[in-house]
Parts: structure tokens; C-alpha cells; sequence
């Protein structure tokens, strides 16, 4: 781009993305990544609707009308559900307040744009799971045999024990496993925030067993990669895991649909759940901003719901346990009496 095309909006954008998100703000590439995508489909909207080219925007042309006029294409044209329309409003806002810092004198745009509203009536479906046999089932359909087919099982394995989501499995380096007790793994989340997770022994097992045959590559090396030795990718775990649920034939709980790789991070917590575990446990196990998310696990499987409901009065609510007394042709009385 030459220096006269260069626009107060372009150098703002690059501003936002290359120091704001991630050296003020603190967010992850992954949330970054999110928030670009959403800036890009802006602009590209607004970009047609004038007839040139991103490049030629301004100020001037980022306005309230213009973001609404966004909104609804997402909704009738891309036919985005209620809660994808709202995340990509989050990435306006936070654009929004961003320029507001910068160009003072276009405030009161800037407020409008943040003044829009998130839309309400995004249903919140229970998260998707499997069951235990389902879990047992997908890790027996894996030929342990080959050198792809160890490392699928470890990973697998690897997930059900953490519930760690796909890119903080494949981030993890050599050095964040530690085999020895207790034996855990170092997890980089959301926001950078770093957790440890307790693994199994056998898991530990599994991990040093691939560990082993890469320790000549040192400790950044990463833990999970492909067949030609690059890391894997969310793709190739997304393969991994449908390919073993059609050769198993599992399927979700509740939807019957075939597993995706955050089916099992559900999997972790629903089972945890069932366990006993208490939520605060749960929300530091699987790194959750807010316990109010991990509250949305005790919707997703009907056996905490009887659980729950047999703890309720549950002498008042069960049988009477004299239910079998004969009736007495002496009296009605006498035999109400007996009950």
C-alpha cells in the first residue's frame, strides 16, 4: 500500500490487531484470530456497498447504520444463528471502544456502535457427550499396532483424562509433560492463562512411550504430530476422532450425531459431574472463565436429573412400604387405620 492510499481506519485497524489485543488486552491468538475474522467480514460488507476496495475505506464510512445494515446480513443472507450474529457484534464493540480512544472527535459514532444491543433468544442446547460405554468403545476401534495408531490413542486418551480443549493439546511441547509423580501436564488456555491437570498413570504411560521416540528433538518439540512430522493440526484431530466413530459406530447422547473433538471435552466434564466432583473443581479442571459455564453441565445428562430428584423428600415421595395390606371386610375404618 502506498503512503498517500494509507487511512486513518487502516492505521487503526493495524494498531488494534498488532498491539491493543495483544499486548493491552492480554487476548490469545485464537480469540485474535476470531476478532480479525469478523473485522474482515465488515469491512468486505462495507467495501461492496461503496464499490472499492477495503483499502479505500475511512472513518467516516465505519458507522452505526452500516454495522446494522451488517447484522442483518449475517442473519438473512449467511443464515448465522443468533449467537454467532451476537459474537461478531463483541468484536465490533470492542473495535468500537478501541477508536473511541483514538479518534476522540467521531465519540459519538463510536457510542452508537456500542450502544447496539446483543440480540437475546439464542437457544442454549446442553452440551453433546458420550456415554462411558461410547468412550470405552472409540478407544477399543484404534489399531495400537502401528506408530499412527499409538499416537491417535494417546491423544484420545489424553483428552478424556483433561478435557482440554484441541489447541491446548496440540501446544503442548515435550516439556510441558512431566511423567514422573505426581504426573500432570502444563495447559497454555484461553486469555494465556496456564493451568496444570493431574493425568492417570497409565496415561503419563502412553505419553512417555511417544515421548521417547521424539526425545532426540528436544524439549520445544511438539507432543502430537502428523505422519510427515509436522504438528498436528485441529483438521487432523477432527479426522482422527471420525474416523474411529465410524469404525465404532458411536454416537452422541443425546443427538445421536457423530462425536467432534469438543464432544469430549464435554464427555470430561458431564462424567466428572457424575462423579461427584463439585463445579468450582470442574471449572479450574477444565479452565473456565466463569463457573456459570461449567453450570451448563448439569442440564446435559437426565441421570444427574434422577439423582437429583431422589434426593428430594425422598421418604415423603417413595412407595408407602405397608402398600400390600389386605383389606379388612370388617371396616373401612379399621383397614384406613392399618395403612
Amino acid at each position: 500500500m502506498s503512503r498517500q492510499c494509507v487511512t486513518d481506519l487502516g492505521v487503526s485497524v493495524v494498531q488494534f490487531f498488532e498491539t491493543h489485543l495483544p499486548a493491552q488486552r492480554g487476548m490469545s491468538r485464537h480469540t485474535i484470530r476470531s476478532y480479525r475474522d469478523a473485522v474482515v467480514m465488515l469491512l468486505q460488507f462495507i467495501a461492496r456497498r461503496r464499490g472499492c476496495g477495503i483499502e479505500a475505506l475511512d472513518l467516516v464510512d465505519l458507522n452505526v447504520a452500516a454495522v446494522e445494515d451488517f447484522l442483518r446480513h449475517l442473519e438473512v443472507e449467511r443464515h448465522n444463528g443468533i449467537a454467532t450474529r451476537n459474537v461478531r457484534l463483541a468484536a465490533i464493540h470492542t473495535l468500537a471502544r478501541f477508536l473511541a480512544g483514538r479518534h476522540a472527535e467521531r465519540l459519538g459514532t463510536w457510542q452508537a456502535i456500542i450502544a447496539l444491543p446483543f440480540k437475546r433468544g439464542a437457544q442454549q442446547r446442553p452440551p453433546e457427550h458420550l456415554a462411558a460405554d461410547g468412550v470405552k468403545a472409540l478407544l477399543e476401534a484404534i489399531d495400537r499396532s502401528t506408530g499412527s495408531g499409538e499416537r491417535d490413542f494417546a491423544l484420545l486418551a489424553l483428552m478424556f483424562n483433561t478435557g482440554a480443549r484441541v489447541q491446548e493439546l496440540l501446544d503442548l511441547r515435550l516439556r510441558d509433560v512431566r511423567l514422573d509423580p505426581p504426573q500432570q501436564i502444563r495447559l497454555n488456555g484461553k486469555g494465556n492463562k496456564v493451568r496444570v491437570c493431574p493425568i492417570w498413570p497409565r496415561t503419563a504411560q502412553l505419553l512417555g512411550e511417544l515421548a521417547r521416540r521424539r526425545s532426540n528433538e528436544g524439549t520445544d518439540a511438539p507432543l502430537f504430530v502428523n505422519q510427515r512430522g509436522e504438528p498436528l493440526s485441529r483438521f487432523g484431530v477432527r479426522y482422527v476422532l471420525r474416523k474411529y466413530a465410524i469404525r465404532s459406530g458411536v454416537t452422541t447422547v443425546a443427538s445421536q450425531t457423530l462425536p467432534h473433538p469438543h464432544t469430549l471435552r464435554h464427555t470430561t466434564a458431564v462424567h466428572l459431574l457424575k462423579a461427584g466432583v463439585d463445579f468450582a473443581t470442574i471449572s479450574q479442571w477444565l479452565g473456565h472463565a466463569s463457573l456459570n459455564t461449567t453450570m451448563r453441565y448439569a442440564r446435559s445428562d437426565l441421570d444427574l436429573k434422577r439423582q437429583a430428584l431422589s434426593q428430594v423428600f425422598p421418604d415423603i415421595l417413595a412407595p408407602n412400604a405397608k402398600a400390600h395390606v389386605l383389606f379388612d371386610p370388617g371396616g373401612l375404618r379399621h383397614w384406613l387405620r392399618r395403612l
